[in-house]
């Protein structure tokens, strides 16, 4: 299923691959370069420095949730393979772990390839805190993600509903969720209210592996990210296990 998986990413890589590298140079111009020289310092760091972390994880969220969502629908409606696989001795845990790990490969690699790319925007330099956290904020978040876009797959009835989530849930998440400003600096009500917003915590702890600033304990942000991955994990185990949402 991963191999499988690749091949695709690869083969249409104008689809996988360029969307989020296009999307990004204009974050990185419009925000990073033309606003930033207006903003300045953003927490003792260059605006251009500070929104580099959060517009990285942008592009991992979205790939990440992309790629499992559409990979699923596309077996279930598509090309029909999703039927032969649940009637084989397969283990739902197995097919939980092919659709989310194919996730995690091109949304790790659609991270990296925005983050070479800032390098041109921030003069070929980069602030590194602790690449292990770094690393590990990358693979978990798209983790989180690719088994959020499963259960988005398996429920889908058409390419529309595969489309619902990310425009009308995810990206405003995502958005309002520290990518472009840091929550220190937002009003009483709009703070507080930001607290409730998951992607925030997982943006946060990115940041602090880049540049060592963090607006929450970074125990709390890989809670947080723990709890997400275990109840994505059950709920897609459920829904494979019992065949939910998948009757047409």
């Amino acid at each position: 299923m991963l191999r499988k998986d690749i091949v695709r990413m690869f083969r249409i890589w104008v689809q996988t691959f360029l969307p989020n590298v296009i999307t990004s140079v204009l974050y990185f111009a419009v925000f990073g370069t033309m606003l930033g020289s207006r903003i300045g310092d953003m927490q003792g760091v260059s605006y251009m420095l500070f929104v580099v972390p959060g517009i990285v994880m942008l592009s991992i969220v979205t790939s990440s949730y992309a790629n499992s969502s559409f990979t699923f629908f596309q077996s279930k409606f598509f090309m029909r393979s999703i039927e032969e696989i649940l009637v084989s001795p397969t283990p739902s845990w197995l097919l939980v772990a092919g659709f989310a790990t194919g996730g995690i490969v091109r949304g790790v690699m659609v991270g990296a390839l925005v983050l070479l790319i800032s390098l041109f925007f921030t003069g070929l330099t980069i602030s590194v805190f602790n690449a292990l956290v770094i690393f590990s904020f990358a693979i978990l978040t798209a983790l989180v993600f690719s088994l959020a876009g499963l259960v988005n797959g398996i429920y889908a009835k058409s390419i529309d509903a595969i489309n619902i989530v990310p425009t009308f849930v995810l990206t405003p998440l995502v958005y309002l969720g520290g990518v472009f400003y840091s929550v220190e600096v937002l009003p009483g009500w709009w703070h507080t209210l930001t607290l409730f917003n998951p992607i925030f915590y997982i943006i946060n702890g990115f940041r602090y592996g880049f540049l060592g600033l963090a607006d929450v304990p970074l125990a709390t942000c890989f809670t947080i990210l723990g709890a997400f991955i275990a109840l994505g994990i059950a709920v897609n185990w459920y829904l494979l296990r019992t065949g939910l949402g998948l009757h047409q």
